[in-house]
């Protein structure tokens, strides 16, 4: 599904003189730049860049036709951050250009989606050696600078999916501890399948069962993006949630890092989930707990509208300034509806003990057991949890702390 969004544009894209002027929509302000200046491993930055356009047009699950949608650009706490979802919104990209990497200073945060097509592909492809990158980030364009640059515009309305999937996967991570610091070889040989691994000495040694302290690889092959980076990079970081020996599938982050880059990719749980389905932002819709830093009103719901995301590297959020709705939080999510009408309706009773609730819902009776909210009702049944929390559960929790 597409939302169609009011973009403006203040011009067609052109290449001139001063370099490739891409225009883009977005931003906090009429006319302002986010970051003028050059890139200082311009090689590893286009090839950085690339990796996340290449993200962007893949479909990793039942691939189909590649489709080019528009990588998010946000400038940030002295840093330019690049962000996309695969086709199918199962791998989600973040390229960070760290200060080290800017010859030029942030001068306020914005955030814009970008066009990265074709042409602009073949020309961040040719950047080798000492060749110059140079960009300029606003909210109306992006112009990059190459010894041999070309583009047309393409306006792509970003998908609802990606909102979702932005709420998503900052909720998901925040959850993430770092769990492996090793050579980048392991990436050189993609494992197909769902597999667990286990740092063992200076590697990972790959396992098919869980155990404590193990990452999950769910679908190895979605790594691939990462390859381009491997001359560059000097470490591979991982981050996942804690596992135990009965663990299933469970989301994870792969992180190349350079001096000046950080290039990672987080895989959902198997490769046919994708993470604008997961419902693990749920929970924090109703519970109002993390980014107060960053809210005004109720804390929830930047993260809930994907204008939060999540650095595992240094355990912080940042703000993105996406051009949507703060209150389509509730429509995006159906079942945090259904919690809504159940409390309406009054059909939510918590035992006197506090150790489980009877819901009425519709004809049927389901109970929620306190404080796992674990539920009877087939859909807990058939997830275990592990697409977030029913319907009644989220009642339950709803009712208890309103």
């Amino acid at each position: 599904m597409t939302v169609v969004q009011a973009y403006r544009y203040l011009g067609s894209s052109d290449l001139g003189p001063a370099g490739l002027a891409l225009q883009t929509s977005g931003g906090p302000a009429e006319n302002p730049r986010f970051f003028t200046g050059f890139l200082t491993t311009p090689q590893a930055a286009a090839t950085g860049l690339l990796a996340v356009a290449e993200v962007a047009r893949t479909r990793y699950f039942q691939p189909a036709r590649r489709a080019s949608l528009d990588p998010v650009v946000t400038a940030d706490a002295g840093r330019l951050r690049f962000e996309s979802f695969s086709g199918c919104c199962g791998v989600h990209a973040r390229l960070d250009v760290l200060p080290a990497g800017l010859d030029g200073a942030i001068v306020t945060q914005g955030t814009t989606n970008v066009d990265i097509n074709e042409p602009l592909r073949r020309s961040l492809s040719r950047v080798a050696g000492l060749d110059p990158l140079h960009l300029s980030v606003g909210p109306a364009d992006l112009t990059v600078s190459t010894m041999d640059a070309t583009v047309v515009e393409r306006k792509v309305p970003l998908p609802q999916r990606w909102l979702r999937g932005f709420a998503e996967v900052q909720t998901l991570s925040a959850a993430f501890e770092q769990r492996a610091s090793v050579p980048v070889d392991f990436l050189r040989r993609l494992p197909t399948g769902i597999l667990w691994a286990i740092p063992a000495g200076r590697g990972l040694r790959l396992t098919s069962r869980p155990m404590p302290g193990a990452i999950c690889v769910p679908g190895g092959t979605r790594l691939a993006a990462l390859r381009g980076l491997l001359r560059f990079a000097t470490t591979l970081n991982v981050y996942g949630p804690p596992v135990s020996a009965t663990s299933g599938p469970v989301p994870s982050t792969w992180e190349l890092t350079t001096p000046t880059l950080r290039l990672s990719l987080t895989l959902s749980p198997e490769p046919n989930r994708g993470f604008s389905g997961e419902g693990a932002n749920l929970t924090a819709l109703t519970a109002l707990t993390a980014l107060t830093a960053l809210a005004t009103g109720d804390p929830a719901r930047p993260g809930a509208t994907g204008q939060v995301g999540y650095d595992v590297s240094e355990r912080a959020y940042f703000q993105r300034v996406l051009p949507y709705d703060a209150t389509r939080a509730d429509r995006d999510n159906p079942r945090l509806a259904g919690a809504r009408a159940l409390l309406a309706a009054g059909a939510v009773t918590v035992d006197p003990d506090g150790t489980a609730a009877t819901v009425h819902s519709g004809d049927e009776t389901y109970r929620v057991r306190i404080p796992a909210y674990s539920c009877s009702c087939p859909w807990y049944a058939r997830h275990r949890g592990g697409r977030g929390p029913c319907k009644h559960a989220l009642a339950v929790r709803m009712e208890r702390h309103p």
